[in-house]
């Protein structure tokens, strides 16, 4: 039987991990090319032949995601295998249907062929949506278990946006390890918070070699907790699987791929942000949970914001400073800034886009409806500096900082700011101090 040619359509992350496990060392396949969407400058380079295999002398290219049609042609492709999150039902199938049109088979890869099995006790934390709170209930869950005494490992979602060869396996255990690998805004605001919290955790773009790795990490491990990304299932086979939900997003866990999977997998089901969202938005997140996923057990959850310098919102006009992927393609409209702006009176949120410069301006073309929050983009040294510069000219009395890192550590902000931050709390019960109680006594890991 002669090699079936594949394109794999990815964003940077799942694409190759979906490379690494079902087709690096299979003879039957022959992977032609990935595509790329989503994240900026990640088409045009290559995955490279050091983590392509046997099979790939000369690495594999990696093109935009519009050239597909012409590609499948070009490159007589049989299979079509669709690799990246946070999609509508709608931009799947029309993936999909580009695909068949061009004449190749379009192709989603579930986790019985994608997951990797650990021999520690694996804790994975997922969601519905970029933006739900993943990574403060993966903290939570992280102190639970350190309180315990437990050595913790966090694997977090990869974001492999520079240099791949050196980023197929990388450790963080301190901040300077930010520095050392290079990271992105993206990359830095979800690592950091774990790292002053005095955890260890991996990311990387070869994600069985990363479960070795942290498996047989020098601090120790006794639990690993998968730290999703997007509305990502995990990458490796968890023993507790807890999805997050937003009500600020009521339905959406429903409409968004693979989002629903998460849901569906779910043991345990987060609905976060009840303190800030509406009545019969919750509901509706109660009523599809119920829908798709009955036996799962439901805990309520609130993200309660803390303000550094409240001075700094009372009586001003703010500019607020929002995650970045989860104001673009997550559509999130109302984040921990505005929030915080509303609680401590300001007068008026500054809208951004008459300032934007360079790569920002281009970023609220690609993503219209973000309104008056500015997005943290920070990809590279190009974005900063347009962050920067769209910060300084924006005509505001300060600025709310609503990002996981302080802003002020990378770039120059010429205007008073502050910093606003959320942990996850628990409503009631059940709570995850019991979910993890029940866990430790039955992987035995307290005696």
């Amino acid at each position: 039987m002669p090699k079936k040619n594949v394109i794999i359509i990815g964003a940077a992350g799942r694409d190759f991990h979906n490379f690494n496990t079902c087709f690096r060392d299979n003879k039957d396949y022959n992977v032609v090319a990935f595509t790329a969407a989503q994240i900026p400058d990640i088409d045009g380079r290559s995955y490279p032949k050091e983590l392509a295999g046997k099979f790939y002398p000369k690495g594999i290219p990696i093109f935009p995601e519009e050239n597909l049609p012409g590609l499948i042609k070009k490159l007589k492709v049989d299979d079509c295998v669709f690799s990246y999150s946070d999609v509508t039902y709608q931009k799947v199938m029309e993936v999909g249907a580009i695909v068949n049109a061009a004449g190749a088979n379009f192709i989603l890869l579930g986790p019985a062929d994608t997951m990797v099995k650990s021999i520690k006790p694996v804790i994975a934390v997922g969601a519905v949506r970029t933006g739900c709170g993943k990574s403060q209930t993966s903290r939570r869950i992280i102190e639970l278990l350190m309180g315990k005494g437990l050595k913790v490992v966090a694997v977090r979602h990869p974001m492999p946006y520079g240099n791949l060869n050196k980023q197929k396996v990388q450790r963080f255990a301190v901040v300077k390890d930010l520095e050392k690998h290079q990271c992105t805004i993206e990359e830095m605001e979800e690592y950091e918070p774990h790292v002053v919290r005095g955890n260890v955790i991996y990311a990387g773009v070869d994600y069985e070699a990363i479960l070795h790795k942290a498996e047989n990490d020098p601090a120790g491990c006794d639990v690993i907790v998968w730290d999703g990304g997007n509305n990502d299932f995990p990458f490796y086979k968890p023993d507790l699987m807890i999805t997050v939900t937003d009500p600020h997003r009521a339905g959406h866990e429903l409409r968004y791929y693979p989002g629903e999977v998460t849901l569906r997998i779910a043991d345990v089901v987060i609905i976060n942000k009840i303190d800030s969202a509406y009545p019969d938005a919750i509901q509706i997140v109660r009523e599809n949970i119920e829908k798709v996923n009955p036996k799962a057990i439901v805990i309520d959850g609130a993200s309660p914001i803390k303000v550094d310098d409240p001075s700094v919102i009372k009586g001003k006009k703010v500019l607020v400073v929002e995650d970045g992927p989860t104001v673009t393609h997550g559509e999130m409209k109302l984040g921990a800034g505005v929030v915080a702006a509303r609680k401590y009176g300001a007068t008026e949120l500054v809208d951004p886009r008459p300032f934007t410069v360079g790569r920002l301006s281009e970023t609220f073309r690609l993503y219209p409806n973000i309104g008056m929050l500015l997005p943290a983009m920070g990809y590279g040294e190009q974005q900063l500096h347009d962050l920067e510069k769209t910060i300084n000219n924006t005509k505001c009395d300060s600025v709310i900082i609503a990002t996981p890192i302080d802003l002020n550590r990378i770039i120059k902000i010429k205007k008073p700011s502050t910093r606003v931050s959320y942990d996850l709390q628990e409503i009631g019960d059940p709570n995850l101090s019991q979910i993890i109680d029940e866990f430790v006594k039955k992987h035995k890991l307290i005696f």
